[in-house]
């Protein structure tokens, strides 16, 4: 008898799930130009899958901040820059600002291919 056990997250979906709340704060907040989010708030998001708001963290912020808005200098990546403040429990994004405008201004955030992720 065999039993196979595999835990593969899905950093395609918790990416997915940061960008909307993203979304929802630059809604909230329209003169932000960064964002600084609690670690806690990132673990009730990913439904407390530690795992995916630890180890897994930088994995799916690497896919996250390959999403896109269209500007008048063609596609632009919304998070410029981000990091882990681990003394302060904390997430902090930097956006790009052409993309952040056009945001704001009606465009819709593009997703990355997945078929060419590895």
């Amino acid at each position: 008898m065999s039993l196979e056990f595999t835990h593969k997250p899905n950093y395609f979906l918790y990416a997915q799930l940061i960008i909307r709340h993203i979304e929802t704060y630059i809604e909230k907040h329209p003169d932000a130009e960064n964002a600084i989010f609690d670690m806690r708030d990132i673990y009730d998001l990913f439904r407390q899958d530690k795992a995916s708001a630890t180890t897994n963290l930088d994995g799916i912020l690497n896919i996250a901040d390959a999403y896109t808005v269209e500007t008048l200098s063609g596609d632009k990546k919304l998070i410029s820059k981000y990091s882990l403040d681990i003394e302060n429990n904390s997430l902090l994004i930097d956006f790009d600002k052409e993309a952040l405008q056009s945001l704001k201004d009606g465009k819709s955030i593009n997703p990355p291919d997945a078929t060419l992720a590895e």
